[in-house]
């Protein structure tokens, strides 16, 4: 939900280059460090009003491209599709084929641009369309469009272990999506040397938990069971090897705790180079450098007094950025209101500048390393790598990455850290200000009484995208399309390397969707591990705790069953650790929990609270889907003849969408400012006493 763009190096700012008259966008003295690349999270709505605002960005100085995909595209949906209901366009930009792509970059010289693109399951398909895009462009040149490969640089995010435990938009079972990931490495280590076919992405681990020791620890399993099938899979001859590692990089999340961010990203650097040459051989300094990316923490960020974000995100940035050993070489930061919705242009901007006053008017990359040399810093940076290095090899006993994501371990001791995390929220023992300490405040003029404070989608937009895509099929030679599909498919159930076929169906006219249905068909779907039944409550009971499970048991005693809950996440939303505190501390005070995990459609959630004979049912909701998936679980429940379930709601819901939703009937709208869990449950107490038309107690 944030904004993105990147600048070709023939057109960047050369105020900065100072008396040498360079066409660098940096100094190029030796007193000074070299900026980091700036982006902003970006994309929304189409593929041409995605275009329009990195045309707007890259005018404001933005030096690296991060773009944002939509839920569809990013877990292979067209905009037609059933699953796709009120998700195009919502969270990024919906990209259906070869024709939205040419409209993503139209104008955007692909051989100068530094490109991140937000894609996991899906990666090879969006690779594949960016390699032919810029193929294209090269040809409309006169130049050699082989040779253009060799230009492209940038990164696809392609982490699919975090995936399973934190974003969800996973597709495929582990096996085969590592082997996806496999190919890409292979393949463009061959073809794009400078593009980083995989980002490490320890950010939303955090964002689900993750203590630093946690973060580092399974991103360095993750980049060993990727390099360990790269290297077994035989594609990259052993001399070659150093190379796949050089391509290697991270994307990290930076919390409000800077000092300790700080150390953490010191930690990643020095595991780093343990791993790359231990295990690895790599003896070439240069191929083992901790090259990393942050975004900082978008889910610390408060709905309850905003305004307060600007400073969070100001000192997250510091955590990446202070130490000269340990800075970040690309940032991408949130808007101060995105606790809130989709943030604005203007707020985008912001965030911009936030990075360009640091870069350019403090005197930050004028120094050496700060930190070189502090025993406080040295401690704290151990205390991480040995809690890592323990966890590391508590992992690879298992198996690695992928035997700790299929057993569940990883995703239970996340699933944990969080609820030991909001434990110290809800009791004061961790200060957020203006949520439980200092909430006593002024009227916001950020918020003020006719303001528009967040960014809106059109809701034609996702029916211009499934009209859009119905008329790319109809113009198209089905059967030259059917022959790539089906090569596809049949390269699948081999060992080829799956990006040729891949750029074939791309050139042939297929569709996202089209591509991973091909592919569904050879690997099936997964569902993962929710890591639920085995989180441990952290914390003591407390007599508020106590307290709710007085009323559950007795609403239970009243009613005549013991209180049963749903838990459901509609629609393509993966972001499931909000369902999953959820149905912890729903499970801690007595409530019998019903959770099948993410992405299932109204119907399916309907169906599951008859089965189940559940007397509430709480969705959560991230995307900005809310408005047309929550609505129709109402609607079933009452088609089911289970109008008496009450349904309760929590995620980033604007106040107007809330009064909409509570109109249509929806007993209860939570959003961030609502941190108590404990008081939550209380809450659905009452709601089940009310349609039960019990008084309240």
């Amino acid at each position: 939900m944030h904004v993105a763009a990147w600048l070709p190096a023939s057109t960047l700012t050369r105020t900065h280059s100072r008396e040498r008259g360079g066409e660098m966008p940096y100094p190029t003295d030796r007193e000074r460090d070299r900026p980091w690349v700036m982006r902003t999270y970006a994309g929304h709505s189409s593929a041409a009003a995605s275009n329009a605002l990195y045309r707007r960005n890259l005018e404001k100085g933005q030096t690296g491209l991060s773009v944002a995909f939509d839920l569809p595209t990013q877990t292979g949906y067209d905009p037609d599709h059933e699953l796709t209901k009120g998700e195009v366009g919502k969270v990024g930009v919906p990209v259906s084929h070869l024709g939205d792509m040419r409209q993503l970059f139209d104008g955007i010289p692909l051989d100068t641009a530094n490109t991140s693109m937000t894609i996991n399951s899906t990666a090879m398909w969006l690779l594949a369309m960016y390699v032919t895009v810029a193929q294209e462009q090269a040809v409309e040149a006169g130049e050699d469009p082989e040779a253009v490969l060799g230009k492209l640089s940038g990164t696809t995010q392609n982490d699919i272990i975090k995936e399973y435990l934190s974003r969800g938009t996973y597709v495929f079972p582990p096996g085969p999506s590592l082997r996806l990931i496999t190919d890409m490495v292979a393949w463009t280590v061959q073809h794009v040397p400078k593009w980083n076919p995989i980002n490490i992405c320890s950010y939303h681990l955090q964002e689900v938990g993750a203590t630093p020791v946690q973060e580092v620890a399974y991103s360095m399993c993750t980049a060993i069971s990727v390099l360990d099938a790269v290297r077994d899979s035989g594609q990259v001859p052993p001399e070659r090897f150093g190379a796949v590692v050089a391509r290697i990089s991270f994307f990290v999340n930076a919390g409000v705790r800077f000092v300790e961010e700080m150390c953490k990203m010191r930690a990643f650097g020095q595991l780093w180079e343990e791993i790359t040459e231990q295990r690895y051989g790599i003896t070439d300094p240069k191929q083992r450098r901790f090259r990393y990316g942050v975004q900082v923490n978008s889910l610390g960020l408060t709905e309850a007094q905003p305004e307060n974000n600007v400073q969070r995100i100001v000192l997250e940035m510091l955590a990446v950025s202070l130490s000269r050993n340990a800075r970040a070489r690309a940032i991408q930061l949130p808007a101060w209101n995105e606790a809130l919705g989709l943030p604005r242009p203007w707020d985008q901007q912001w965030a911009l500048r936030m990075q360009q006053v640091l870069a350019y008017e403090t005197d930050l990359l004028e120094y050496e390393d700060l930190f070189d040399g502090s025993p406080v810093v040295a401690a704290k940076v151990e205390e991480i790598v040995s809690g890592a290095r323990a966890e590391i090899d508590r992992v690879q006993a298992m198996g690695g990455a992928v035997t700790a994501v299929e057993s569940g371990y990883m995703k239970s001791a996340l699933v944990s850290s969080l609820v030991e995390r909001r434990r110290k929220v809800e009791s004061g023992e961790d200060v957020v200000v203006g949520v439980n300490k200092f909430a006593t405040t002024e009227p916001s003029p950020l918020q003020a009484e006719g303001a528009k404070a967040i960014e809106s989608i059109d809701p034609a937009v996702e029916r211009h995208a499934a009209e859009a895509v119905g008329v790319w099929r109809s113009n198209r030679d089905q059967s030259t399309v059917d022959r790539a599909l089906g090569e596809l498919r049949d390269a699948a159930k081999t060992e080829t390397n799956l990006v040729a076929a891949t750029i074939a169906c791309v050139q042939a006219g297929a569709t996202t969707g089209e591509w991973a249905g091909a592919l569904r068909e050879v690997f099936g779907e997964y569902r993962a591990p929710t890591g639920v039944a085995a989180a441990s409550a952290a914390g003591p009971a407390g007599a508020a705790l106590a307290k709710v499970r007085e009323r559950v048991l007795a609403a239970g005693e009243d009613i005549g069953s013991r209180l049963r809950i749903l838990v459901g996440k509609p629609g393509l939303d993966g972001h499931s650790n909000g369902a999953e505190q959820v149905a912890v501390r729903a499970r801690d005070v007595g409530f019998e929990v019903v959770y099948q995990g993410i992405r299932l459609t109204p119907a399916q959630i309907v169906a599951a609270a008859v089965q189940e004979g559940v007397h509430v049912v709480g969705l959560s909701v991230l995307s900005g889907s809310h408005l047309e998936v929550v609505p129709a679980v109402v609607e079933g429940l009452r088609a089911a003849g289970a109008d008496d379930v009450p349904v309760i709601l929590g995620g980033i819901i604007p106040p107007a969408d809330a009064e909409i939703l509570l109109a249509k009937g929806v007993a209860r709208v939570f959003t961030p400012k609502d941190y108590e869990l404990t008081d939550i449950m209380d809450e659905i107490v009452s709601v089940v006493r009310e349609a039960h038309g019990l008084p309240a107690r």
